[in-house]
């Protein structure tokens, strides 16, 4: 049986849980990606980007934004199951699930302290970079050296298991 999940959210919800916590202080974070194949890189980044602030947002790649990044035969976990994976952990306080190529309109509606990326980014790099800056925000390098990838995991199960 499957169990709803909590931390799923519209944008619209989302701007009045921050609303309330800038009124109480408390310091916002927005991270996103496809976590297609959950690995121990993401854990990593969404943990460090969770350090910087008081509450993580999570977007999350829909499965037609996926495939129009990573190519056909991705995602290999569905949106629903990405977002329930992702949103047990203890360092994501909010999951969005979005299907535009950049998150530039969600930064701009929800406005958050800090835009978190991983460390295959620059502060430069970051496509929604001037949208932070324009509002105010902060753009965030977060978690351990790229040496983790989804891409990379499948050419090991495939190399492992093909026969």
């Amino acid at each position: 049986m499957r169990i709803p999940n909590p931390k799923l959210r519209t944008i619209e919800e989302l701007a009045e849980i921050i609303a309330q916590a800038r009124s109480a202080g408390r310091t916002v974070v927005f991270a996103n990606g496809c976590f297609d194949l959950i690995h121990v890189g993401h854990v990593r980044y969404l943990q460090n980007a969770r350090s910087l602030g008081d509450i993580l947002i999570l977007g999350i790649n829909s499965d037609r934004s996926v495939r129009l990044l990573k190519g056909e035969g991705r995602p290999l976990q569905n949106e629903e199951e990405r977002a329930e994976i992702l949103a047990s952990l203890e360092c994501v306080d909010y999951v969005l699930l979005f299907d535009a190529p950049t998150v530039d309109a969600i930064l701009e509606r929800l406005r958050p302290h800090f835009h978190a990326k991983g460390t295959d980014y620059t502060a430069e790099n970051v496509p929604e970079r001037e949208t932070v800056r324009a509002y105010g925000g902060a753009v965030a390098i977060t978690g351990d050296p790229k040496d983790h990838s989804s891409r990379d995991l499948i050419k090991t199960i495939l190399a492992r298991f093909h026969s």
